[in-house]
């Protein structure tokens, strides 16, 4: 009976359709469960931003089968979209396929995922039983019995607080702040002439302050500081003209050469402690005493975290410290080098304890950055395929992913990253 059941996707951002359009291929029955009242819905909150990597790269080889035979202009393949056009050329035409469109609900949010009839103690005939997806929908929660499960919500409503240990303490404090790349062309009011913090050293922290500084040349008295953790800020610039993703080169780049030129005040080393409110302005305290004072606006861009408070049921096996699974963590852990690349994989690195159950996509990252689409699509090719009982397609590699030009080992981990070949830069 199991074996008849739908495999439940949730989310419909890129990974999710994609998981899609690869089980339909299989002639999978799917179903895909969507929080949002569109596919890509979390995209668009961040639309205004242009991806790093180009068209080539954020299309899935399945789903354009199924768009080849629809009316769908191809993009064209070099150009750098941004997530307005992620949407608008990408995703909702696949969604609208009829091969995918009557498979997806909008509007239902998977508030818990256990098995029928039994508890996350239970372990005679588990894997035998269908999964249950208890479902927000219409007012109501519904219930919905699967085959497999792939968790591919992301992160994205899960932002890493300010603070240096990863606490949010204050939640009035999350209405205070922003925790996106803002659209400062479109909220000049906001951004003009004001002072304006950015914490994080990623590729978001970099767009906005990219941006704010663009802002910063019709409106010279506004004045921009960073706040960063690490110690030397040339580790935040990347790989640059070695980056074999040229946006993302050029961003570090660029990024690297307003500060060069003083346009942005640099607080390195600086671990937030304390952020007070008063009077409309904000002091940020670092844990060595270094305050910065007269803030007007914090733009908190530290990355994000998973999501598991409706996996409670669910046998679960996580890294510690990236939480990822455990197989994933040595390729993509920071703490052990600094490649932007992870080696392909798939199922094999993605499986559970509990059999059928995989997250995919950002969230398969955990905590750790550089996740790219194209690594998802791979993810789920391989995953469909083993659902489907093709375990040769499931083990084979069919992808090869764009260098960042930067591969840093720990020294303390050295011995470690060379015997299991983490690193991924090779």
């Amino acid at each position: 009976m199991i074996k008849t059941l739908p495999t439940i996707i949730i989310g419909a951002g890129p990974v999710g359709l994609a998981a899609a359009a690869h089980l339909y291929e299989y002639d999978e029955s799917f179903l895909i469960l969507e929080k949002g009242d569109q596919p890509g819905s979390h995209i668009l909150e961040w639309g205004h931003v242009q991806l790093f990597s180009p068209w080539e790269f954020n299309i899935d080889q399945a789903a354009k089968k199924l768009l080849k035979q629809t009316n769908w202009i191809e993009p064209d393949p070099s150009h750098l979209p941004s997530g307005y056009e992620l949407v608008n050329q990408y995703l909702k035409p696949l969604s609208e396929t009829k091969e995918l469109n009557q498979q997806i609900l909008l509007n239902a949010e998977v508030v818990n995922i256990t098995r029928k009839n039994i508890d996350r103690m239970k372990s005679n005939d588990r894997e035998n039983q269908p999964f249950i997806i208890y479902t927000k929908l219409e007012g109501a929660i519904k219930k919905f019995e699967a085959k497999a499960v792939i968790d591919a919500t992301g992160t994205w409503n899960h932002p890493n607080p300010p603070f240096a240990d990863g606490v949010w303490r204050n939640e009035s404090l999350t209405e205070s702040i922003h925790t996106h790349i803002p659209n400062v062309f479109e909220e000049k009011e906001t951004y003009q002439n004001k002072h304006i913090a950015v914490i994080g050293s990623g590729h978001s922290a970099q767009n906005s302050l990219n941006d704010l500084i663009e802002l910063k040349t019709q409106y010279p008295k506004t004045k921009i500081s960073w706040i960063v953790r690490k110690q030397n800020i040339q580790d935040t610039f990347g790989g640059e003209d070695h980056d074999e993703l040229e946006a993302r080169g050029k961003l570090g780049s660029k990024t690297h050469q307003l500060v060069d030129q003083g346009l942005i005040n640099v607080y390195s080393n600086f671990y937030v402690d304390d952020i007070i409110e008063q009077n409309g302005s904000f002091s940020i305290q670092s844990s060595h005493d270094i305050i910065i004072n007269d803030v007007d606006e914090i733009i908190v861009n530290t990355g994000a975290r998973p999501d598991f408070s409706f996996l409670s049921e669910i046998r679960l096996e996580i890294d510690p410290a990236v939480q990822s699974t455990p197989q994933l963590a040595p390729l993509i852990d920071p703490n052990l080098h600094s490649c932007g690349t992870v080696r392909p994989h798939g199922e094999k690195e993605l499986k559970q304890p509990e059999k059928g159950f995989y997250i995919v996509g950002v969230k398969s990252y955990g905590r750790a950055p550089t996740f790219l689409m194209t690594t998802g699509y791979e993810q789920v090719r391989s995953i469909a395929a083993y659902i489907a009982g093709d375990l040769e397609e499931a083990t084979k590699v069919k992808l090869k992913l764009p260098e960042t030009g930067v591969c840093q080992v720990n020294s303390t981990q050295h011995q470690l990253i060379e015997s299991n070949n983490s690193c991924g830069c090779s």
